[in-house]
């Protein structure tokens, strides 16, 4: 198994053709056998080795998104193991945009099944030392390139249903996806542990920390004040906050971590922040609900199921 870093975050790879080393995936990692993995290849043209009856959209899509954070679910290909897609007859695929992601696909010359290279439920890594300080020597090698560009996983698009369905959203924003599929929108589907997932990340809890998270969702004032009232009845606790609002906080007794500016910044911080609030040892991390425009859906989906769900409209 390999580490390697995407646009999005790190991967934890094997050789999607073959099933024990794809095991070992589900192993290192903690991973339920009924969330499938990711399947990447280094080229839009080598779609069909790994899905069949690809539909006109899908080569539309890829396109206009590859190589990029954009995963395609589509009906398999029969030599992918059933392991790899949690014994469902779809695949999901992508070609991920990173140099050193695509110099491991031409290196190995065959496909690669990852997941992120995280424990299972965890933050996912957007850096080297969380593949480290997650799986340790379970992994072979890690190559090391650095913080990822986009900090949040790809959007995954089903198009095995003759209707297009937006399973997750992620790198790719919604938006940019309507100039190809008006109409497309998001309803978040929440699975048991029971369930087979269609898609990677599609359970409650999921990116979560140690801490338990609370999000807040309201106006600038609303939440400032909702903050401070959690924080006189939880006093060990940390916040994942824009500056601004980091700004305005700044009297009150808690731990922060920044995001940035803008949903951009916060998408490339958010996981290694959540990572930081567990190092300082806090119980409870507060959030503040993103506006869900461009990546701010993708964080909004990544706050929710790493809070299971707990969400406080002020």
């Amino acid at each position: 198994m390999v580490a390697f870093p995407t646009e999005t975050v790190y991967g934890l790879g094997a050789n999607a053709w073959d099933a024990s080393a794809v095991e070992d995936i589900f192993r290192a990692k903690g991973r339920p056998a009924n969330d499938p993995l990711i399947v990447h290849v280094a080229e839009f043209d080598q779609l069909t080795t790994v899905a069949c009856d690809v539909p006109e959209l899908a080569w539309d899509l890829g396109r206009r998104f590859w190589p990029g954070a954009l995963t395609l679910v589509l009906k398999k290909s029969a030599r992918i193991p059933a392991n790899v897609t949690s014994g469902l007859e779809t695949v999901a695929v992508r070609v991920p945009d990173h140099p050193i992601a695509t110099a491991l696909l031409e290196a190995a010359a065959v496909p690669i099944a990852a997941p992120s290279a995280n424990r299972f439920s965890a933050p996912s890594p957007t850096r080297a030392q969380h593949v480290l300080d997650d799986l340790g020597d379970a992994v072979d090698i890690v190559l090391d390139a650095g913080e990822t560009a986009i900090g949040v996983e790809s959007t995954i698009l089903s198009l095995v249903d003759g209707m297009p369905r937006l399973l997750r959203p992620g790198g790719v924003p919604l938006e940019d996806l309507l100039e190809l599929i008006p109409g497309l929108g998001y309803s978040p589907h929440f699975l048991g542990e029971e369930d087979v997932a269609p898609a990677p990340g599609a359970l409650l809890k999921h990116y979560s920390p140690r801490a338990r998270l609370l999000l807040i969702r309201g106006d600038d004032a609303a939440v400032r004040a909702a903050i401070g009232a959690e924080i006189a009845r939880h006093p060990n606790s940390g916040a994942l906050v824009f500056d601004a609002d980091a700004a305005a906080l700044s009297h009150l007794d808690l731990k922060i971590e920044r995001l940035g500016n803008d949903n951009r910044q916060a998408a490339r911080r958010l996981f290694a922040a959540m990572r930081a609030l567990d190092a300082k040892g806090v119980d409870l991390i507060i959030a503040r609900a993103p506006r869900r425009r461009g990546l701010g859906l993708a964080l909004w989906d990544r706050l929710l199921r790493a809070a299971e769900g707990a969400v406080i409209d002020v």
